[in-house]
């Protein structure tokens, strides 16, 4: 573990020593307070919860968290560091989780940012503050899985432009997987058995609980397996392309 640790304080500086860090956690706090407060209607719902807050995390990640990832392996890859990086006495799977723990610390703290709005519900009202701590624990779980799918669509490709658009592609399909409009092509022809199936791929429907405060071991099972299994897909690819 000091090698991943290594790696990813290495990582988490390299974010704030550049503009990534700082726009990513700006985006997302000035998208997270006018989703919750204008689109989400935090006031006029007269509740004091941070429901519209979290409902809308799904599709801030779909397409902020490629944005941080793309350049995770992608750069290193055009730029030939992954080279340098190769002859640290680290492997390959300790680089790819010292990156990603890196990300997702970065995440943390953007979400740990969004305190203000916590701090205003209990000026308001009288929340669960329960339910809104088990909330963000999903959040950021989630936010895992979708780091993990970029970081992988990173690693197929030498172009930034390219890993975003991988990445957005496959993390759309996880989050609508569990929707209406989806459930609605299969259901003619499809059995009980599939449809369940496809929903539960979806991170819509295990977040769901979540962001009313029900952490489910099922819900944090799923993160976590997704999460690894992305991870591994990268060591693979990354094993493969090392030559190139």
């Amino acid at each position: 573990m000091a090698n991943v640790w290594f790696i990813t304080r290495r990582e988490f500086s390299s974010f704030f020593a550049t503009p990534v860090a700082y726009v990513f956690i700006a985006i997302f706090l000035m998208l997270s307070g006018v989703f919750t407060f204008f689109i989400g209607n935090l006031y006029e719902r007269g509740q004091a919860d941070l429901i519209p807050f979290f409902n809308f995390h799904p599709w801030l990640y779909l397409f902020l968290v490629p944005a941080m990832a793309m350049r995770s392996w992608a750069e290193e890859r055009k730029s030939g560091s992954i080279e340098l990086l190769m002859t640290l006495p680290v492997s390959i799977g300790e680089a790819v989780l010292g990156k990603f723990l890196a990300a997702w610390f970065i995440l943390a703290l953007s979400l740990i940012l969004t305190f203000p709005l916590w701090l205003s519900v209990n000026y308001l009202g009288q929340p669960d503050n329960g339910i809104i701590l088990a909330a963000y624990i999903g959040s950021w779980l989630m936010s895992g899985a979708f780091l993990a799918i970029s970081t992988c669509m990173s690693a197929f490709t030498r172009n930034q432009v390219v890993a975003f658009i991988l990445a957005v592609v496959v993390c759309f399909l996880f989050v609508v997987s569990g929707s209406g409009i989806v459930l609605d092509a299969f259901e003619p022809w499809a059995g009980n058995l599939l449809l369940d199936t496809v929903a539960s791929f979806s991170f819509l429907t295990h977040f769901e609980a979540m962001a009313k405060g029900v952490l489910a071991m099922n819900d944090v099972g799923y993160f976590l397996i997704i999460m690894v299994i992305w991870l591994y897909a990268s060591l693979v690819v990354i094993e493969n392309k090392k030559a190139d």
